[in-house]
């Protein structure tokens, strides 16, 4: 571990973490302006896919319909980030953390839009359903196989060990504040819990997300919606105070605009993920007829974690007027505020849904893992072992210091991000074309548009694409 923490060190600094935080302002603001800001200009026609997405019964064909793999992504979204670290990022950063954590939910949205879109049109068949993501599309698009096999070991390491260390973490702190339980006893419950799930497939990670997340996280919304009506005196407030202390000449005096700047940034990124390369795994699952669909449905997943649920937290603490003489941080503040609003029921409300919704994540993370380690033919013995060494790393995370596991998730995070904005760079073409393609359908009176690779110039290695069933379903 001592060396683990050496290369965290040397890796992770300043000089680092500004390179891929220029990646993502630049390439996010450049996949903007190429989509013609899509992730506004769809905005509507993102909740009719979902719509259409959630109301489609995909199970008699034993597919993984649309709805279904935006709640695997949001699954692995909405978890520890959107409660643990949102505390992190105001307390390291100060309220203006929360104004960089939106301003790269915007912006990073169009690189969601465009990684999810490039899956859908490398994904490859498996079985009944599909597989895909930067593994596959680097591969196909990019001919180099060596380096998708860099980014299916990276992401297998990050999610389905690292991050679900950080998610289990979290659990585990707050069942011991909220109950007073040994860590040790919720490690074991929650080890146990995702042994079950995970040794089912997609399937049933799909089914698992799609009641969880839904409800829960709605749960969670109506929650801060109660505490933001019964404060609404005091919301300005909070506004004056996150932009204040955004730009604040404070801030710029004390020297600390960049590192507030940083954490927001850091922390919006592993909360919604765009352009990390993680969404686009779950995307590539879905059965639509057009890529641009799924794109625009996992392009709604980053508004939904950052601008909605991570506002919920935000407001939270910022409306507990003593948060920053607590000396709390993470779980244990957010807690505490929520407490303060409703009463000591709040410290268990808390506690239940982060313990839902770190359960999500780590079934959601476990299928990015399974994604990639079919994209390097791991044997069915391999992904056995694959999923214990899951199941051991959730309970490692419930007995390992908070400080270890985030520093592992920064680090990690940063490797893959930097390899997916590369290749969706090189590929980006391809989803401007869809785009184009969908657009043209949709003026042209087609309800739901339909994708064939042919009609998209220089396009190739394509398995899915040339032959659509959708094709007779157009109206």
């Amino acid at each position: 571990m001592e060396t683990i923490l050496k290369l965290i060190d040397s890796t992770n600094t300043f000089l680092w973490s500004y390179i891929l935080i220029v990646m993502l302002i630049t390439l996010g603001l450049y996949f903007t302006f190429k989509t013609k800001f899509v992730q506004f200009r769809y905005f509507g026609e993102m909740f009719r896919l979902l719509g259409d997405g959630a109301s489609k019964d995909a199970k008699k064909e034993g597919k993984v319909s649309s709805f279904q793999a935006f709640c695997i992504s949001t699954a692995s979204r909405v978890g520890t980030g959107n409660i643990a670290g949102i505390a992190i990022a105001i307390i390291a950063g100060g309220p203006g953390a929360i104004f960089w954590m939106w301003l790269i939910a915007l912006i990073g949205s169009a690189s969601s839009f465009v990684e999810s879109t490039l899956a859908q049109i490398y994904k490859v068949k498996d079985g009944d359903s599909f597989r895909g993501g930067p593994a596959y599309y680097i591969e196909q698009g990019l001919n180099k196989k060596w380096l998708g096999a860099t980014f299916a070991i990276l992401i297998t390491i990050s999610f389905g060990f690292v991050f679900n260390a950080v998610q289990a973490n979290t659990v585990a702190t707050a069942f011991s504040s909220a109950f007073g339980l040994d860590k040790m006893v919720i490690g074991i419950i929650l080890s146990v819990l995702t042994a079950g799930v995970i040794f089912g497939g997609v399937h049933r990670v799909a089914k698992v997300s799609e009641i969880i997340v839904p409800i829960f996280a709605g749960l969670y919304i109506l929650v801060s919606l109660f505490i933001v009506a019964t404060n609404l005196n005091y919301l300005p407030g909070v506004f004056k105070l996150i932009f204040e202390s955004a730009f604040g000449m404070r801030e710029i005096a004390m020297g600390t605009m960049g590192g507030m700047m940083l954490t927001g940034i850091k922390r919006g990124l592993f909360s919604n993920e765009a352009g990390m390369g993680s969404a686009p795994n779950a995307a590539a699952t879905a059965d639509v007829s057009h890529p641009v669909q799924q794109g625009l449905i996992q392009t709604l997943g980053v508004f939904t974690d950052t601008i909605v649920i991570c506002s919920c937290t935000a407001f939270i603490i910022l409306l507990y007027p003593t948060y920053a003489e607590t000396g709390l941080t993470g779980i244990e503040l957010t807690q505490a505020a929520l407490s303060s609003h409703i009463g000591p029921i709040g410290n268990i409300f808390i506690a239940v849904c982060i313990f839902l919704f770190a359960f999500s994540s780590i079934v959601g993370n476990y299928y990015y893992g399974q994604s990639n380690m079919e994209f390097i033919n791991l044997s069915k013995t391999g992904l056995n072992i694959f999923r214990v060494i899951v199941v051991g790393m959730v309970l490692f995370g419930s007995l390992t210091k908070v400080q270890v596991v985030w520093d592992l998730a920064d680090l990690f995070m940063g490797l893959m991000a930097v390899i997916n904005l590369v290749a969706i760079t090189l590929l980006g073409k391809y989803a401007f074309l869809a785009l184009d393609d969908y657009t043209k359908q949709k003026k042209a009176g087609i309800k739901n548009p339909v994708f064939c690779a042919s009609n998209i110039k220089g396009l190739e290695n394509v398995e899915c694409w040339n032959d659509n069933k959708f094709s007779k379903e157009i109206i």
